[in-house]
């Protein structure tokens, strides 16, 4: 793989709409977009997509809206999701994206409280439910895909009879350029505005810290758009790295289409990591790896194979973000497959821009040191302030909880409690709000604790719990394949590693039992937000009762859910 010349975007200052039409002319008929649809590949070129872009900005356009309206994008990935949200900016109004499978009570009130005029209709499971969600009077565009529920109007019949846009008149520095509702872990979810400046110092902070890699970049594009660091990293990092985009078909077909993409980055959060790790691992056990990977000759080839297999040995960047992940698991793809994780970390209400940890400037544990022009600070109570171009003016519709998300003197408060090491590097305490006293009056934050308990592979989701208990308790599910050995084996391993974690613990943060749940933690239960991320208050409602009523059994430190 050739190293890329020192080409990469002319001006970072650049918005992606002046990019895309920028890459039309240079890059014409070169492909950007892969989209496969029923077992076949449909590539778009980059031409061809900024045509298809401008049309639909056209036709956007001509509905007389006004400037800065809001239309909503839903769906799972897809080129039609990447062509409609530069569409929307092109012709002059705000993009509003959905997570795929989330409640319906949250899909109506987004599309209320951002005043959507508009919907484009992607491919999805729930079909049926999610049209029941959407309020009257929304404009409903259906994308050109089997599995897109129908709308009021097609893709190509609403924009086939425009001719493409060739004006795209720049916004107003502080004009509102994208609308991202944050995922939630409790309550309605919050809009967090960013403007056309927010999104130009990002990109230009991005692009220094993750320039281009190499002549031909490809993305793999599974994660949620709606998400700020998917568009962040894959929509927009497309664009200022000229990288193709290749996108997930179906959940399902993960494990086969990564390696058949083979990206030149990989951006995924934790759980995915730690998936990625235990599929290897159920195919060759732990103390067998070691064995060939001891082996002078054979290690080497063992490593690469398995870096192929499971579609990482193109990756030259790889990035885990979103939530903590287990100092165990970013040791073991280092030390095992030879690739390193950079681990960073920023709010969606900082543009996702805060610290990460560099090839150069590395250190397990921490999220990197934070960048020079983040504004970082910590408050007295530690809490992470950040102050930067990137930082949103605010959540939209909502003064006041705007007001309590920054300092009186104008700093973003990240919610995050932090420590800084004698080398600068920046380490994550906890949440706050997730910070939890026990009876006995002692606070314990649960993070650290889950991260170091998260080294057993055959643990797949985990949450630490203490509310009205004398002692933190934690509850966990379980691998397919851990699900499937024999309990007493998996017990031994469950209670040394909870042993080795208490071991590093204050006499007030052991935990006290492990509760093994039965049910899959996912989306569709409730238990996990569309990014991945565990509910800590369902959790709390779902397990709490449970909890207490096992508290007392001290020589049954398993509790298994029947």
């Amino acid at each position: 793989m050739r190293e890329a010349a020192d080409t990469t975007t002319k001006a970072p200052e650049e918005l992606p709409v002046e990019i895309l039409l920028r890459l039309a002319r240079e890059k014409a008929g070169q492909p950007w977009l892969f989209q496969p649809v029923e077992g076949k590949v449909l590539s778009h070129t980059w031409d061809e997509a900024a045509a298809q872009v401008g049309r639909m900005a056209a036709a956007l356009r001509a509905q007389g809206w006004p400037p800065g309206s809001r239309i909503a994008i839903s769906g799972f990935n897809t080129a039609h999701w990447l062509l409609a949200d530069l569409a929307i900016t092109m012709a002059g109004h705000v993009p509003v994206g959905l997570y795929p499978k989330q409640a319906q009570k949250i899909t109506r009130y987004v599309l209320e409280h951002s005043q959507a005029r508009a919907l484009f209709l992607g491919p999805m499971l729930d079909g049926p439910q999610f049209l029941e969600a959407i309020p009257e009077g929304v404009l409903k565009i259906r994308m050109p895909y089997p599995a897109a529920p129908p709308g009021d109007v097609e893709w190509e019949a609403f924009s086939g009879g425009f001719e493409p846009l060739r004006d795209y008149p720049l916004p107003a520095a502080d004009a509102l350029y994208v609308l991202i509702y944050t995922s939630g872990t409790t309550g309605n979810p919050k809009g967090v505005m960013l403007t056309a400046d927010n999104l130009r110092f990002l990109r230009r902070a991005f692009n220094n810290v993750a320039p281009r890699l190499c002549e031909n970049e490809r993305l793999f594009s599974y994660l949620p758009l709606a998400h700020f660091l998917e568009r962040l990293t894959v929509a927009n990092g497309s664009l200022m790295w000229g990288a193709q985009v290749h996108f997930l078909e179906s959940l399902d077909k993960l494990a086969q289409q990564l390696p058949q993409v083979a990206p030149t980055r990989f951006f995924a959060v934790p759980l995915v990591w730690m998936r990625l790790q235990a599929g290897i691992l159920q195919k060759i056990p732990q103390k067998r790896l070691d064995l060939l990977l001891s082996l002078p000759l054979a290690g080497r080839l063992v490593r690469r194979r398995l870096r192929r297999a499971i579609g990482l040995d193109n990756a030259l960047f790889c990035l885990s973000g979103a939530a903590p992940i287990p100092v165990s698991t970013l040791q073991w793809f280092r030390d095992k497959l030879g690739i390193l994780i950079q681990e960073g970390c920023g709010p969606t209400e900082s543009g996702a821009y805060c610290s990460l940890n560099l090839p150069h400037d590395y250190r397990f544990g921490s999220i990197g040191k934070p960048m020079a022009d983040a504004g970082f600070k910590l408050s007295e109570e530690g809490e992470i302030l950040l102050k930067h171009p990137g930082v949103m003016p605010g959540y939209y519709l909502d003064p006041e909880r705007t007001r309590e998300s920054f300092t009186d003197d104008g700093w973003l408060r990240t919610g995050d409690k932090g420590r800084v090491d004698e080398d600068g590097f920046l380490y994550i305490v906890g949440r706050i709000k997730d910070i939890f006293k026990t009876l006995k009056g002692k606070y314990v934050a649960p993070a650290p604790i889950e991260g170091a308990m998260a080294r057993n592979t055959g643990i797949d989701q985990l949450c630490l719990m203490g509310t009205q208990l004398s002692q933190p308790v934690m509850i966990i599910t379980l691998t397919p394949h851990a699900r499937g050995r024999a309990r007493e084996a998996l017990e031994r391993e469950l209670l040394a590693d909870m042993d080795a974690v208490n071991g590093t613990l204050e006499a007030h943060e052991k935990i006290a039992k492990l509760y093994v749940a039965r049910e899959t933690w996912s989306i569709d239960n409730g238990i996990m937000t569309p990014t991945m991320k565990v509910k800590r208050d369902v959790v709390e409602q779902r397990y709490g009762d449970w909890a207490r009523a096992h508290a007392h059994e001290r020589e049954q430190p398993i509790v298994w859910g029947e």
